[in-house]
């Protein structure tokens, strides 16, 4: 009895040192609560072959999986934690495209991720892109796909695991070269439950021994409104069962849609919105809904013009030919 005793204490205190998911009861709801709750932050905006696409309210050099927020190891593999209040919704959910007139823009999709990007490693380097839409994960893992340089991140292989990763990029300029000696990280994990498939980046062991650092996964606990939080090792998250039409049948729609060709064009930012070789500052947020300002074609061009105390510059007049 005393060995049958002592074997349950163990069984007891192993369980309940393995991260697990804690799910509530999990919820089905529509695309509406996308076109919704992703409003206040951002447009949408009617686009060719995507349909409703959203683009975020954000700095000039945002770039997904690359301003505000870092990586967490869990049981599905290396999770994006955003500092953004919709980052529950568009890093989980969807993929993000770039639009040399617009800039960056999300499409949603119904299906969980802890990221959707792909990961490369190359000595001494990690590396991660977000993955287009359309891109299976197995079309992700061949030697054929291609992204381009400059969508890649890259760190040093000791930063990865810092919260502050973004102050820690390694420049853009040397990503060709990086990525020449770079290798295609296939590790994955199946979800059998949604029947889905997640890209789970860098082994946790191999991080631990180039790091030096103890990589313990958090708990990932499924929360019941939107939102994420991650609080000492748990990461609570919102991340219902997302279905594209209503339990009645009908297509969900943004309150509001703007077309393409409203949407100011990026090179009248004041910095493109490409991602740039600049470390986005840690901590800016996105104000909440009642504090956002609502953005419409003719406010943003506003926002361009220069202040009226400002001259602009005199132009160069060319220097007279001597006689």
């Amino acid at each position: 009895m005393k060995n049958a005793a002592a074997l349950f204490m163990i069984l007891v205190v192993t369980t309940a040192m393995i991260p697990q998911h804690t799910s509530a009861q999990q919820t089905t709801v529509s695309f509406q609560l996308f076109y919704d709750e992703l409003s206040p932050y951002g447009m949408w905006v009617e686009y060719p072959d995507y349909g409703y696409v959203w683009i975020p309210n954000s700095d000039p050099g945002f770039s997904p999986y690359g301003t505000d927020g870092h990586w967490v190891y869990t049981v599905d593999g290396w999770m994006w934690v955003s500092d953004y209040p919709w980052g529950w919704a568009a890093f989980h959910y969807g993929r993000w495209d770039y639009d040399n007139e617009v800039g960056w823009f999300w499409v949603p999709d119904n299906v969980w991720g802890p990221a959707w990007v792909s990961w490369r490693r190359s000595p001494g380097y990690y590396g991660w892109a977000p993955l287009r839409p359309g891109i299976s994960i197995s079309i992700a893992f061949g030697s054929n796909y291609y992204e381009q340089n400059d969508r890649w991140i890259f760190v040093r292989e000791s930063d990865i695991v810092r919260n502050d990763v973004s102050r820690h990029y390694v420049s853009r300029s040397r990503n060709r070269a990086i990525i020449r000696t770079s290798s295609v990280i296939s590790n994955s994990r199946n979800d059998e439950m949604h029947n889905a498939v997640y890209i789970a980046g860098p082994d946790r062991e191999e991080v631990q021994r180039t790091t030096r650092v103890r990589v313990d996964p958090v708990t990932v606990r499924e929360h019941d409104r939107p939102g994420q939080r991650l609080q000492k090792n748990e990461i609570q998250l919102y991340k219902p069962q997302m279905e594209r039409r209503t339990g009645s049948g009908q297509n969900p729609a943004p309150a509001k849609v703007i077309r393409k060709s409203e949407v100011r064009p990026i090179r009248e930012h004041n910095a493109p919105n490409q991602p740039q070789n600049v470390v986005p500052s840690k901590g800016k947020r996105t104000p909440p809904p009642q504090q956002q300002p609502k953005i419409t074609p003719q406010t943003r061009k506003r926002t361009t013009e220069p202040p009226a105390n400002e001259s602009p510059r005199e132009k160069k007049q060319p220097k007279k030919r001597q006689q």
